[in-house]
Formats: structure tokens, sequence, C-alpha cells
């Protein structure tokens, strides 16, 4: 069995992903738009100039993959419940990893020395995905 991240950015799937390439260094590996369905969406299900939103994509953060589409295209994306954690080699990568997802976002809890890490930080990036950032000792 294996679980996997999918992430629905309500229309703002391309932004995210080109926000992940340059906060995390994401490599996309699969794109796919409504458009390019081979099979028509049903009616109502998508607004009709959505055509060219993101249904399926994955991308690749170091070495896990995750999934995103723009869901149901109505510009809300909700992450609740939820948040990604990402474990780095150092307190230098992890602060750079910190600061390019609180770009736009809002910090948790700053980036600092915890009984359990060097360095441990928590934030809601931009589109609202919350991130844990920690060096694994």
């Amino acid at each position: 069995m294996h679980v996997q991240a999918y992430l629905m950015f309500d229309g703002r799937c391309e932004e995210a992903l080109e926000f992940y390439r340059t906060a995390l260094g994401a490599e996309v590996e699969v794109l796919m738009r409504f458009r390019e369905s081979p099979e028509p969406c049903p009616e109502g299900m998508i607004p009709p100039q959505s055509q060219d939103k993101v249904m399926h994509s994955s991308f690749r953060v170091g070495d896990s993959v995750l999934m995103a589409s723009d869901g149901n295209c109505l510009g809300r994306p909700q992450f609740q419940g939820v948040c990604l954690s990402i474990s780095v080699a150092d307190e230098a990568e992890a602060h750079r990893k910190f600061a390019a997802l609180s770009e736009g976002g809002q910090v948790q809890m700053p980036m600092g020395r915890t009984f359990f890490s060097p360095a441990f930080g928590m934030v809601a990036d931009r589109f609202g995905v919350s991130w844990m950032v920690i060096v694994a000792e």
C-alpha cells in the first residue's frame, strides 16, 4: 500500500506548481488539462472557461511525489487539518526552504531550535497549504 497527498488548488494549481518549483525545486512529472481529457467532463463539473485548468498533475519534491489538481476551479482552495512535512539535512537548508515557503504565506511557528530538532518551523504557504520544515537528526 502507498499513500500520497493529492492537493486541490481550486483553480490555482498551475500557479502553485510554479511556486513549488521555485521554492522547493519541485519537478512536474505529469500535467493534464481538462481540455486534454480523453472523455468530456460531466456537465456542470467545472466552469466553462476552465478547460485550460489543471485536471491532474504529479510533481516530485526530493524523493516524494505529490499530486495536484484545480478541482472545481472556483478559486477558493481550502487546506484544513493536514500538514506536509519536509525533512532536510541541515539548518541552512531548513532556513532556505522555510523562507521560500513563507513568501506570501503566514508563519505559524517561527523556525528555531526545539527539543526534537536543531531547526523546526511551521508555515502556511500563499495557497493555505501547511508545511512543517525540520532538520531530522
